[in-house]
Parts: C-alpha cells; sequence; structure tokens
C-alpha cells in the first residue's frame, strides 16, 4: 500500500466521520428548553443535567443527519457508483442516523458519568470530554451496520482511518469549543 493511499483511507474516515461529529456543536447552539433528566437525581446527583435538553438532542442530530445527507449528495455527484464509502442509499442513510443519534447519545452517556464523578456541569474531564461522542457513534452505528464499521475503520489498512480520527478528534474537539466559547454558544473554551 503506498503513502497516497493510506491518506486517502484517513481522510475517508473522517469524511464519513463528519455527521458524528457536528451533532454536539449544533445541540449546544440550538439548544435550551426542558432539560432530558427534568431535574431528577440519581444516587443524589442530577443524572445529566442542566445542559443536556431534549430540543439540544433532537436538533443536533437532526443537524448531524442533514450534513450526512449532503456529504452523500456531493459523493453522489462525483461517483454515483461508490458513495465514497457510506453504500446503497437506505444503509447510507440508516448509517448517517446511527452515527448521528450515536454522537447524542454518547455525550448524554459522557454527562452521565460527570455526574457520577461529582464534575460539574462544563468543569473538564479530560480523554472522557473529547471522544464521549465517538464511543458512542461507533457503538450505536456497530450495532446496526457492523459490517460498515469493521470495513470502514479496523480491516487492514483502514484501520490508519480509526487511528488517524482517534488522534486528530482531541484537536477538533478543542478548535470547535475554542469558536462555540468566542460565539458565546460555550461557556468554557474546553
Amino acid at each position: 500500500m503506498d503513502v497516497v493511499s493510506v491518506l486517502m483511507i484517513m481522510l475517508n474516515g473522517i469524511w464519513l466521520f463528519i455527521p458524528a461529529m457536528v451533532p454536539n456543536s449544533a445541540a449546544a447552539l440550538f439548544g435550551g428548553g426542558p432539560t432530558i433528566d427534568g431535574g431528577r437525581k440519581f444516587r443524589g446527583r442530577r443524572i445529566f443535567g442542566n445542559g443536556k435538553t431534549w430540543k439540544g438532542f433532537f436538533a443536533g442530530a437532526l443537524v448531524g443527519i442533514v450534513t450526512g445527507i449532503i456529504l452523500i449528495d456531493i459523493a453522489y455527484f462525483f461517483d454515483p457508483k461508490d458513495f465514497w464509502g457510506y453504500g446503497p442509499f437506505w444503509s447510507n442513510l440508516g448509517i448517517v442516523v446511527c452515527l448521528s443519534f450515536g454522537a447524542v447519545l454518547g455525550d448524554l452517556m459522557g454527562a452521565f458519568i460527570k455526574r457520577r464523578l461529582g464534575l460539574k456541569r462544563g468543569e473538564k474531564a479530560p480523554i472522557l470530554d473529547q471522544y464521549d461522542f465517538v464511543f458512542g457513534a461507533f457503538l450505536v452505528t456497530a450495532i446496526f451496520f457492523p459490517g460498515w464499521v469493521y470495513s470502514t475503520y479496523f480491516d487492514g489498512w483502514n484501520i490508519a482511518a480509526l487511528l488517524f480520527l482517534l488522534l486528530i478528534m482531541f484537536a477538533i474537539h478543542r478548535l470547535a469549543n475554542i469558536i462555540g466559547y468566542k460565539w458565546g454558544v460555550k461557556k468554557e473554551p474546553w
């Protein structure tokens, strides 16, 4: 395998994961309203906290899905036979839905864990903050489309896509949070 082919695999891995990278920023941007946990507690602490709302959850997932559909259309325009890795229409739509909802579910899981650890909303939780949505997106997508996850991120040289994704996710997450902070959408730049 030559270097250019490995670079293309890595870029394709990022391209295909964009529907999972967008929802949490969109949730922060469009959120508000009733909280998912309704103020309820679990073992003396809030379940998720005030930062997790129904509006943000569904708006974030919807923006991820719309982004994925746009990416599918762009890929189809350039190569109608390949779809750049998503596959035939109904499965690629399913993959985009799984990536998007998986990302917001992973973020909810991260909030749940942070509350159990006694961390307040906005407090730093290195690794968890950067990768909770990645884990959620992969888990939900692997449940419904295990063959796609395996062939896209684990099979042979495609592991380079996963490693690249995991390596740059920290920087992408940090950059998105700094932008959100400067726009006034986030209270902390992390």
